[in-house]
């Protein structure tokens, strides 16, 4: 700011003398010196100096047209809007308006003339005061989001390898307080390499290291990063690197998921199938997540195929795809025309050294060790560590053996959610409320409002010796599943042709002269019980809605 007052008062007298073409010039050389807006710099020059000293005074304020008078029925108006925005105020106001009395009649027109912005202006420090002191601040990093170009999916049109979507995974479980472990993916747009690195926090010096790291991971040159509007990203010290870097720096829209359609594909497909939704922290955790991550990259792109989208239409409401045959990004990039001839020979020599099925006895034996640090915590997930620590890793050849043999177990991956086990199907016992089911539903029948304690208490009148308080639970799960049956029966029994006659509105005269709320419907539901309950059969003793006893 400093630098750019030393500008500022280096080019206003000159200005002040200039013709019109000239200060034009000096406008666009001071915009482009300062980076301000043309108009706040023509504000700027026009300040005029003080005579003897180098202050700078402003020019004097024009007269205003709403004062306090005006300020205080604005507020009044707010507060009786229940503190709108300007824009929606500035609607209410005829309606809020003769509920204020003091206000003479130009006040009256002035308060109906007044703009939104203008209210919004006047309300500030209302505002402010309103919300205990504290002001509302736009983002810290919209100004840096805003200077990030924007690229969507249908953007990329083929792009030479380099240009890489990069998003987090967050490793929170089903909370995301506190600290948890967070997996940046980079997927390379046109081959679909895929590079994973985990992250100890959400940091931007932590999202710089892993750029670079995954830079030496790739086979290629990195040439641009997309990513979206998450600050972790969008923060000066990520934008900043990778234009250092000369790394083409873009973004995707908020809320726009599909402008990442390519890293959200490898978010599912690799880092969620490895990784499960658990919770995940703590420094070992990365280096074993790391190590998984090690194997993971050499598995999913020299050996695991995938799609990749090769048309798109819409047929009215129909969108079509077509696909490219299935291929590995290690074959798309040796059938690109822009992987130069050393990388590709670079990349023949690694596939050749390569075991599949080592590289997944691998990535299982690390998923097993993680699996034991799913939601623990720091001192459990050292204990087991040291346990696993003393197990040795399974051979290949030994792993290869097993393949094939635990599918049909449904074996889940160690870091995956456990299924939960099927409660096991009871046979039900005979309940001594069997010979008397008959006798409750006619006492049922004639009065549909019987509790289970007035059901026991008759019970226990006729047969003593069989029934006491101690059966009052399962008269209540029989009680239950009687009237569950008879709901539904009632239901199955309604006529669906009929167009059922509306009843009259709360206050409406009817025919007979009622006058007030709905008349009661209690009678009516008594009869379509008594109805339901006798033509009930005899032996639902024997259906199997009854819950069994104790």
């Amino acid at each position: 700011m400093s630098a750019r007052r030393e500008v500022l008062s280096a080019v206003m007298e000159h200005y002040r003398s200039a013709k019109r073409t000239e200060k034009g010039r000096m406008l666009d050389a001071l915009c482009a010196t300062t980076g301000w807006h043309r108009k706040h710099a023509v504000r700027a020059l026009r300040q005029r100096a003080t005579v003897g000293s180098g202050e700078v005074e402003a020019s004097e304020e024009r007269k205003r047209r709403y004062g306090a008078t005006i300020k205080d029925a604005m507020t009044a108006l707010w507060e009786a809007s229940d503190r709108v925005c300007g824009k929606r105020l500035k609607v209410m106001i005829p309606t809020l308006l003769p509920a204020l009395e003091q206000l003479g009649q130009a006040g009256h027109d002035r308060v109906l003339a007044i703009s939104a912005a203008t209210i919004d202006r006047l309300l500030v420090d209302v505002k402010i005061a309103a919300s205990g002191g504290r002001r509302r601040r736009a983002g810290f990093y919209s100004a840096i989001r805003r200077e990030v170009p924007i690229r969507t999916f249908n953007d990329w049109n083929s792009p030479a390898p380099g240009f890489c979507e990069v998003d987090m995974v967050a490793h929170g479980g089903t909370s995301v307080a506190g600290s948890f472990i967070q997996t940046l993916t980079m997927v390379d747009v046109a081959t679909g390499w895929t590079e994973c690195l985990p992250l100890l926090t959400r940091e931007g010096s932590l999202v710089v290291e892993a750029i670079n790291r995954a830079q030496g991971l790739f086979p290629w040159l990195l040439r641009g990063v997309d990513f979206d509007n998450d600050s972790a990203f969008m923060n000066d010290v990520v934008v900043p690197w990778c234009r250092e870097q000369k790394l083409e720096v873009t973004r995707s829209r908020a809320y726009k998921k599909n402008d990442q359609a390519f890293v959200e594909q490898k978010n599912g497909a690799v880092v969620r199938r490895l990784m499960g939704y658990g919770r995940f922290d703590g420094v070992e955790t990365v280096r074993v997540m790391g190590r998984l991550y090690a194997a993971a990259r050499l598995y999913v792109n020299f050996f695991q195929p995938s799609f990749k989208l090769k048309e798109k239409r819409r047929e009215g409401a129909k969108v079509i795809k077509r696909y490219h045959p299935p291929s590995t990004p290690y074959e798309r990039a040796l059938a690109h025309p822009k992987v130069t001839a050393a990388v590709k020979k670079r990349l023949r020599d690694q596939y050749r050294s390569l075991d599949p099925v080592g590289l997944l006895a691998e990535i299982r034996a690390t998923q097993d060790e993680l699996g034991n640090r799913v939601d623990r915590r720091a001192g459990q997930a050292r204990c087991l560590q040291t346990a696993h620590a003393s197990t040795a890793p399974t051979p290949a050849a030994t792993f290869a053996k097993t393949l094939g043999k635990m599918v049909t177990a449904g074996e889940p991956r160690a870091t995956h959610r456990r299924t939960r086990r099927p409660y096991k199907t009871r046979v039900r016992m005979p309940s001594k409320l069997d010979p008397h089911i008959t006798a409750i539903e006619g006492w049922l029948a004639e009065q549909p409002q019987l509790t289970a304690l007035a059901i026991v208490s008759r019970l226990n009148e006729k047969h003593p010796e069989e029934f006491g308080t101690r059966q009052h639970s399962i008269v209540q799960r029989l009680l239950r599943a009687l009237r569950r049956r008879a709901a539904q029966q009632l239901v199955a029994e309604e006529p669906l042709g009929d167009t059922p006659t509306a009843a009259p509105s709360p206050g409406v005269v009817d025919g007979s002269g009622y006058v007030g709320p709905d008349p009661p419907t209690a009678p009516l539901v008594e009869q379509a019980g008594k109805a339901t309950w006798r033509s009930r059969s005899a032996d639902i003793g024997s259906s199997s809605a009854m819950a069994p006893p104790g």
